[in-house]
C-alpha cells in the first residue's frame, strides 16, 4: 500500500483553518491534509518581493517537512488560500478617512486612516499574486496553486465584512459544524454558489483582477474542489 500523500493548504489565520480544516480533511481523504496558519498575509508582508516570494513559500512548506521529518517527495501538492483585500481595485477607490481606528472594506471602496499605505500595499499584494498565478511548483517540483476569498474568508462563506477576530472564531466553527459530514455539501456550496468563480485557472483571475471585483463576494476555490470532485468518480 503507497504512502499517504501531503496536501499542504496554506491560510492566513486561525478562523480560516477552523472553517476549511475538517472538510478540506475529507475531500482529500487518500491523503493527509495539514493546514497551515500563516497569520498575516504573505503577500502583504514587508520585504516580499516577485523576485524572492517563491522561495517564501518553499521555506514555509520546508520548515513543516524538517519538524516532521518528510521529504519533498511526501507532498501531493501546496494549495494556497489568499484573501484579496481589495487589492486590484482602482486607486481612486481607496479613501483617506482620520476618524478610523481600523482599515474598513465595502464593496466598493477601502477607507483608512492613512490611504497612501493602503495604496502601497496593493501595489505589493498584485505584484506579489501575479507571480505566485504563475508559479506551478514550489520547492522545485512540487505541485502548487493559489486560490482566493474576496474580499476574505468571513465576506465568502457568510457575507460579512469588518468583522472582529471574536466574531470570524464564532462564524468559522459555525460553518464548520454545518459542513462536517457532508463534503458534497460544501463543494457544491463553495463552487457552485452565485458567488463562485469557476470557468478557469488563469480566467478566474483575471476576473477577479477587474474593477471592485477584488472587493466583492467572489472565490474560485471551487476551482480545486470540482477537479477532486471528479478525480474520485
Amino acid at each position: 500500500m503507497s504512502r499517504r500523500k501531503i496536501v499542504f493548504v496554506i491560510v492566513e489565520g486561525p478562523s480560516d483553518d477552523e472553517a476549511l480544516a475538517l472538510s478540506l480533511s475529507k475531500i482529500f481523504d487518500k491523503d493527509s491534509v495539514y493546514v497551515h496558519v500563516v497569520h498575516g498575509d504573505i503577500t502583504s508582508k514587508g520585504g516580499v518581493t516577485p523576485e524572492n516570494i517563491e522561495s517564501k513559500i518553499t521555506e514555509i512548506v520546508r520548515e513543516y517537512a524538517n519538524s516532521s521529518r518528510f521529504k519533498r517527495t511526501d507532498f501531493r501538492e501546496v494549495i494556497h488560500i489568499a484573501d484579496t483585500d481589495g487589492a486590484f481595485i482602482p486607486e481612486d477607490r481607496i479613501v483617506e478617512d482620520k476618524t478610523l481606528r481600523k482599515i474598513q472594506y465595502s464593496t466598493f471602496e477601502i477607507r483608512a486612516v492613512s490611504r497612501d499605505s493602503i495604496v502601497a500595499r496593493n501595489r505589493q499584494k498584485q505584484a506579489n499574486i501575479n507571480a505566485l498565478v504563475k508559479f506551478k511548483t514550489v520547492w522545485k517540483t512540487v505541485p502548487y496553486s493559489i486560490y482566493y476569498m474576496s474580499c476574505n474568508l468571513d465576506h465568502v462563506l457568510h457575507n460579512r465584512l469588518n468583522c472582529t477576530s471574536n466574531e470570524k472564531e464564532r462564524n468559522a466553527i459555525s460553518f464548520a459544524r454545518k459542513y462536517k459530514d457532508n463534503t458534497y455539501a460544501f463543494t457544491n456550496y463553495i463552487a457552485r454558489s452565485g458567488f463562485s468563480v469557476t470557468d478557469g485557472y488563469i480566467e478566474s483571475w483575471n476576473f477577479i483582477r477587474k474593477d471592485t471585483r477584488s472587493l466583492e463576494r467572489y472565490t474560485n476555490l471551487g476551482i480545486r474542489l470540482l477537479k477532486e470532485y471528479k478525480n474520485k468518480k
